[in-house]
């Protein structure tokens, strides 16, 4: 069944991401690479490249997007945290939400279906990796329970400046 949520006069459908969602995905992916910190990389994706990395994703079944007006206004996925086996019940998570959506609980919809399927899968935590200046990514999983576990200063340079990383961390069991 695929949760249809009315947020701000706003008909939001979430369902699990498909392969041919991988080009709005990449767009939304790639803007947030050449516009913001949330992601520490300069280097958008290939096609190539968005078409593996969503497959990962779509194998685990752990890919999300939110339609407005049958378009792919967001997406949502978590992945493994880190490779060793000792970290194999802990995930990561990425919300990302096309610009002209923000604020209209997109990121919120997407976020609680993501938790969701976490805890389907028998996940223990989820954690939040998020440039400390992004209150909005803060205040958003604060909301669903997130606690900050820490701040990492300047691990992390894009734009010219140096970057630091707050952990947010949510028990799924």
């Amino acid at each position: 069944m695929t949760p249809i949520y009315e947020r701000n006069s706003v008909i939001v459908t979430v369902r699990p991401a498909r392969p041919d969602d991988v080009e709005a995905v990449r767009a939304i992916r790639n803007h947030a690479v050449e516009h913001s910190t949330a992601l520490w990389t300069q280097t958008p994706q290939s096609a190539v490249e968005g078409a593996a990395w969503l497959a990962a994703h779509l194998e685990r079944g752990s890919a999300f997007v939110a339609e407005v007006e049958g378009e792919v206004a967001g997406f949502a996925v978590y992945g493994p945290w880190r490779q060793l086996d000792g970290y194999r019940h802990t995930v990561e998570n990425s919300v990302y939400v096309r610009t002209d959506r923000h604020g209209l609980g997109i990121g919120s919809v997407l976020l609680e279906a993501l938790i969701a399927s976490a805890r389907e899968a028998g996940h223990h935590v989820m954690i939040a990796g998020i440039e400390a200046g992004n209150a909005a990514s803060i205040r958003l999983h604060e909301r669903f329970g997130f606690d900050v576990v820490g701040t990492v200063p300047e691990v992390g340079t894009k734009f010219g400046r140096w970057l630091d990383l707050t952990l947010m961390r949510l028990r799924l069991d």
